[in-house]
């Protein structure tokens, strides 16, 4: 039986509710120090059952309109190909943390050898001869023998699995080397990258919570939804440019716009009434971002909604083709005139597509079965056609999938929500998206890694990037160098996707400052500093070879301005930098009450001098 969709207004996490500037209570007893790899080193836990590689289907009519697909046959989850060490125990498959795994120019254990040429004629080797010999033996065996042990020294060599260890990596470069990789970014450090407070934007009357996800940058505007519409201010000013008046509440956008800046939305039928502030999810809708006008809007019937309109709850975007997704199944439509390219089809399996993840490729996630004992399969699709160019099924335990990346294909999941900490996320899983085949997979420690993803939600994660054919992930907060009181610090950790290891550089935040990775400009990547109790944040950009960090921009630390910055809950708010021009905008606004003492913002741009 399919299930009904998530309320379209969800609180935000507990976590930072206090405004992400607030120093964090100290800890009632002091942390332990790691037993086993330094701090931040995954979990490497390799699965040869649902890890297996899947057997590309060939391109064919997808579940759009036809019979649903099928995910390909495997071996049963767990099911092992070699004797190896338990699944999950304390240093399976590890190295020290920051360090390449051992290798030696020979195999492990195996004795070096020595060529030795004859002498001239082939005849014996005079008494002297084989003492010279012998003695170059002795100093090969001894060089050899200090090599095996040094690549040896802290435990065996991790045997061979797919995707997790083995072979060393070759996206860092190898040891210390980062490969040539990172730079190409856009965003250069300005003359002077001390920022001031711009403008703000309070906070609109509303009757309930309200969700006002999303945003979007052009040359001239900041554009978000406001309430029943979307609104475009002017970069600089903050004055109001246009307002496009909608029939509902906006419930969800894309996260990509076109280049001439279109970006498509989901938008309720009619506005919200009392006692109960809902109306179903419906309208598909295409915004040109530079005008302000709606290019078209639509809505599709089918699947489990029957005769009624298909409710959505996630809208995407990739090449030619809008795409959404919901608990009652997904739609498409042509980005040029708003028609439908499929919508749902009633099965006997009941499969529907969950959601999208859009950008460069489009990958639809594919639930079937009930929810208790339902399967989830990772569909790579033809934007156009939604024909299945490949496929993969997802482990059993996982309820839901989220797309942290199209190409390289990357796909998050709470395995048998093991997570426990409501990041959705337990384990990363890179995936070659033209054959389906698992190319890694990378477990996520909820303890020691930041990243979120919205598990009812296919594009929603959060705090984690991919580029250069890794993987960054920033860890928890955690002690800084001088153990004092607020003293909290973290680092952003690299995996390599073909291997799942992780690569020898990371980004450290320094003490007192936390780092969150907002997106990749060309091989760098652009973070947010969160800033301590007594200082504003940062931008800064990292190139994604060496991990070394360049300042961009910091905000004031003033006591009203950081104020004003802070007042976000970290989790609850979206963080935008372009060109010199740092965002913080509020996903949920509410009701305002008479004990409200502090100012609210729906938004605040800081920026350097220009």
């Amino acid at each position: 039986m399919t299930q009904p969709p998530p309320p379209p207004n969800q609180p935000p996490d507990p976590q930072h509710q206090g405004g992400f500037g607030a120093p964090t209570p100290p800890p009632q007893q002091p942390p332990q120090p790691p037993q086993a790899p330094g701090y931040g080193y995954p979990q490497q836990q390799p699965d040869p059952g649902y890890g297996y590689p899947q057997q590309p289907p060939q391109p064919q009519p997808g579940p759009y309109g036809g019979a649903p697909q099928q995910p390909p046959a495997q071996p049963p989850y767990g099911y092992p190909t070699a004797p190896q060490q338990a699944y999950g125990q304390p240093g399976y498959g590890q190295q020290p943390y920051g360090q390449p795994p051992g290798h030696g120019p020979q195999a492990y254990g195996q004795q070096p050898t020595v060529a030795v040429a004859p002498a001239a004629g082939r005849g014996k080797l005079s008494a002297q001869m084989q003492i010279v010999v012998a003695a170059a033996v002795a100093v090969v065996l001894i060089i050899g023998a200090g090599i095996w042990y040094a690549s040896s020294e802290g435990g065996d060599p991790a045997p061979d699995a797919k995707g997790t260890t083995g072979a060393p990596q070759a996206t860092g470069g190898g040891a210390g080397g980062n490969g040539g990789l990172g730079g190409g970014g856009t965003e250069k450090a300005p003359a002077d990258t001390q920022a001031k407070l711009a403008w703000s934007a309070p906070v609109p009357k509303v009757p309930d919570v309200t969700d006002v996800t999303g945003s979007w940058l052009t040359d001239k505007a900041f554009v978000k939804p406001g309430v029943n519409s979307v609104v475009a201010y002017d970069l600089d000013k903050g004055t109001v440019l246009w307002t496009l008046p909608l029939t509902g509440q906006v419930c969800g956008v894309s996260r990509h716009k076109t280049a001439d800046n279109k970006a498509p939305i989901l938008f309720e039928a009619t506005k919200r009434v009392p006692p109960r502030y809902y109306q179903p999810c419906t309208e598909v809708g295409l915004v040109d971002l530079n005008t302000g006008k709606l290019v078209w809007s639509t809505s599709v019937t089918g699947g489990t909604a029957g005769d009624a309109k298909v409710r959505f709850s996630e809208v995407t975007l990739s090449g030619p083709t809008v795409a959404a997704g919901g608990s009652d199944g997904g739609a498409a439509f042509d980005l040029a005139n708003g028609n439908p390219r499929w919508k749902p089809q009633a099965n006997n399996q009941n499969c529907y597509d969950l959601g999208y993840g859009g950008g460069e490729g489009l990958v639809a996630v594919r639930k079937c079965g009930s929810y208790d004992s339902g399967s989830v399969t990772v569909q790579n699709v033809d934007p156009t056609s939604g024909a299945v160019i490949s496929q993969y099924k997802m482990p059993t335990g996982v309820k839901y999938a989220s797309v942290v990346s199209t190409k390289p294909l990357v796909v998050a999941a709470d395995v048998g929500e093991s997570a426990g900490d409501g990041s959705g996320i337990s384990d990363f899983f890179s995936l070659d998206e033209k054959t389906g085949k698992l190319k890694a997979k990378i477990t996520a420690d909820a303890d020691q890694y930041a990243a979120r993803c919205r598990s009812t939600k296919v594009e929603s994660c959060s705090q984690v990037l991919v580029g250069n054919g890794r993987l960054y992930v920033p860890t928890e907060e955690h002690e800084g160098s001088t153990g004092e009181y607020g003293d909290e610090t973290n680092e952003i950790i690299a995996f390599d996707l073909a291997t799942g290891r992780t690569v020898p550089e990371k980004a450290d935040a320094g003490d007192r400052y936390t780092l969150v990775p907002l997106r990749m400009d060309g091989g760098d990547l652009i973070a947010y500093k969160e800033p301590p109790y007594d200082k504003g944040g940062r931008i800064v950009s990292i190139n994604g070879g060496t991990m070394k960090e360049t300042l961009l921009l910091e905000n004031p630390a003033d006591r009203s301005i950081r104020d004003a910055e802070t007042s976000f809950s970290l989790t609850g708010a979206e963080l935008r930098y372009e060109s010199g021009r740092f965002f913080i905008s509020a996903n949920l606004v509410s009701k305002a009450r008479p004990t409200d003492t502090s100012k609210k913002y729906l938004l605040v741009s800081f920026a350097v001098p220009r």
